[in-house]
């Protein structure tokens, strides 16, 4: 099972390959391919949090959506002040879809058969 932890305007998820995930308002248009930042990738095995193994985690998603989240109330009141006030807003928000993520260990793993026929070669 492999997932990675993202961050997407300053929240972080947890998203796996076919995962389609609601974030805050993405300024590119629908259909466009969005590159988040990961912050952690795990493959079952091995978990990659920092280092330069970090820096090889790709993931990459579609904005398939752009839509609002739910209505908002807000009431405010001051006792005594004959102070009321309703408010409310709704969140621009976003839907991506994540199409692949690939991290470090599929090049470690394509690596290792070469580094082995390396070593047997000069003994």
């Amino acid at each position: 099972m492999t997932y990675a932890i993202i961050e997407m305007g300053g929240k972080q998820y947890r998203v796996q390959e076919g995962d389609s995930v609601v974030v805050d308002r993405v300024g590119e248009d629908e259909g466009a391919k969005v590159s988040p930042r990961a912050l952690l990738f795990a493959d079952g095995k091995n978990a990659v949090m920092d280092g330069p193994e970090l820096g090889k985690v790709k993931v990459e998603a579609v904005v398939t959506e752009h839509l609002k989240g739910p209505k908002i109330r807000v009431a405010t009141y001051r006792p005594k002040k004959r102070n009321r006030r309703q408010m409310g807003h709704r969140s621009h928000l976003s839907r991506l879809e994540i199409k692949k993520i690939s991290g470090p260990s599929a090049a470690k793993a394509a690596a290792k058969p070469a580094e082995k026929k390396e070593e047997s070669d000069g003994t």
